[in-house]
């Protein structure tokens, strides 16, 4: 088959990863995958580095023409973005070829539930990656495909986690850590509550937070000083290669909000760091059966709470690491999202027609 996989945000988040990790996986079982993506992003330099075809726009105008002048060469288009399923629906009539869609949020639609149904049941198949993700397109009568996200292990670079742990002084530190942008849905002020409540009881670990700024972070860096937490809780910004650093973890903390799976989680269970994490979304799913502990949303004394029990619970964070690896494994590789996938795609494939194939 030849798919079209479509993503146009800027940055590099697990949106991003996914996209180029189900490219790999695609092109491994033998088919020809594009990416049409944002110029000067970073999905789309990664992709261009690992040998893939690339169309890549600086404004939605040239990725319309793009779909409208050369959409029909493919099989499947995959909308890997809420944005690119918007001008999948709009060319859908033009393109006659089968639209596939991921949800990877797990929102409410509230006053966008209208416009927003209208270009979901444009798609042909409509996946969510978690359960949910799922909720809300099932409350709108959809029929959805829950398919998990995937995590693959990336080759360790010492040099860069050594380099890491000196400029941050994490010698002889136990080291507590998120992946998440700074923004109101991740709630870093309530992780920056629940490490002023842990300095409180001990002074021997630093809390590092890695992501890119957003709308919360300004709160974040003001409740930080306001706390005198200046030497315990440490703003890294966003990290390329975040996978060495988890090495550097003994435990890894989630506050969010609204969560519909959390690749940041998968990453800690994959590179046995154990997980606190709050009950948002599909991290409840992913968290049950004893791989990690979950708080309430907002709750920093829990927070706090669990973080001390997994720092002095020897038992406790051997039995959740081996948890949540066998977990990982099973449910979350790579080979089997991508088969999931393609299954789905020969089906509609074979459904269509008007297929080049």
């Amino acid at each position: 088959m030849r798919i079209l996989q479509l993503n146009f945000e800027k940055g590099w988040r697990g949106g991003e990863r996914q996209t180029l990790l189900s490219m790999q996986e695609f092109r491994r079982a033998g088919h020809d995958v594009v990416l049409l993506a944002r110029r000067g992003g970073e999905l789309a330099q990664r992709a261009h580095d690992d040998g893939f075809a690339v169309h890549s726009y600086a404004s939605v105008v040239g990725l319309c023409l793009f779909l409208l002048r050369r959409g029909r060469r493919f099989d499947v288009l995959h909308a890997q973005t809420a944005n690119t399923i918007t001008w999948l629906a709009l060319c859908k009539k033009w393109l006659r070829r089968p639209i596939v869609f991921t949800r990877r949020t797990a929102f409410d639609l509230g006053e966008q539930a209208r416009k927003t149904v209208w270009k979901w049941r444009q798609a042909d198949l409509f996946a969510a990656i978690s359960e949910a993700a799922a909720a809300e397109p099932r409350r709108m009568g959809l029929e959805v495909a829950v398919i998990p996200s995937a995590i693959a292990v990336q080759p360790f670079d010492l040099a860069h986690a050594q380099e890491f742990a000196a400029q941050f002084g994490l010698a002889g530190r136990r080291v507590l850590a998120t992946a998440a942008a700074l923004t109101r849905e991740k709630d870093p002020c309530t992780l920056i509550r629940a490490v002023r409540g842990l300095r409180e009881q001990r002074d021997d670990f630093v809390f590092i937070h890695l992501g890119a700024e957003g709308d919360a972070g300004q709160a974040a860096r003001d409740l930080v000083q306001e706390l005198g937490l200046q030497q315990h809780y440490l703003f890294a910004g966003f990290q390329g290669r975040v996978e060495d650093l988890y090495r550097l973890m003994d435990v890894f903390v989630l506050s969010s909000r609204h969560e519909a799976l959390g690749t940041s989680v998968l990453d800690a269970f994959l590179y046995s760091v154990p997980v606190v994490s709050t009950n948002a979304g599909g991290l409840k799913e992913i968290l049950a059966d004893g791989r990690g502990l979950l708080c309430e949303v907002g709750d920093h004394r829990a927070v706090a709470a669990a973080i001390a029990r997994m720092l002095d619970d020897a038992p406790l964070r051997s039995s959740t690491i081996d948890r949540a690896y066998a977990y990982v494994l099973q449910h979350h590789h790579p080979a089997r999202m991508a088969q999931r996938y393609l299954i789905e795609y020969q089906r509609l494939v074979v459904k269509s027609p008007t297929c080049p194939t």
